[in-house]
């Protein structure tokens, strides 16, 4: 399975979208500053969640966008699958299923790939934004704060598409 750089950036966004929920709508320019995130990219994404009707925007001088459900109806695949698709190594479960049935010499090769795809889909088909928040190390105040390139250091990389990132903007 692979999450975009986008892809980290819809759940990020989700994420203060769902712990904010109860606080009206909050500004592209907020959410983008709290996770920092580019603002012009987040607008492009935002505009994605909207249009699957995942959140609203509000004009206005009090505009912004926010849930249009609840975090605990809001599931990790939905965005995922959203912004990146399949949840599969490579295509989808029907496409793995298809390579099981006609290609036998590579049979157990795929049900591999279709049982991680399984169990990964499992996870976060079964994964609210509410049950993230309410894990303890999810207890953001909200307050962005700046790390020093020492503190950076500490973290291990993760690997988005192949990429390491280790913090660098």
């Amino acid at each position: 399975m692979k999450i975009s750089q986008k892809g980290l950036y819809a759940l990020q966004a989700m994420m203060v979208l769902a712990r904010r929920y109860n606080q009206g709508a909050i500004r592209i320019r907020d959410i983008a500053y709290e996770e920092d995130l580019p603002e012009k990219f987040l607008e492009l994404i935002l505009l994605e969640l909207k249009n699957a009707r995942l959140v609203e925007s509000v004009r206005g001088a009090k505009g912004g966008y926010q849930l249009r459900r609840p975090p605990a109806e809001i599931h990790l695949s939905e965005i995922i699958r959203l912004i990146d698709g399949p949840l599969a190594p490579f295509g989808d479960a029907e496409q793995l299923r298809s390579l099981i049935s006609r290609d036998a010499e590579h049979r157990a090769l795929y049900q591999v790939f279709l049982d991680v795809r399984d169990a990964a889909a499992k996870i976060l088909e079964h994964t609210t934004l509410a049950q993230i928040l309410a894990a303890p190390s999810s207890s953001k105040t909200g307050k962005r704060s700046r790390k020093s390139k020492a503190q950076e250091a500490d973290v291990l990389p993760m690997v988005v598409h192949g990429n390491v990132n280790r913090g660098e903007k």
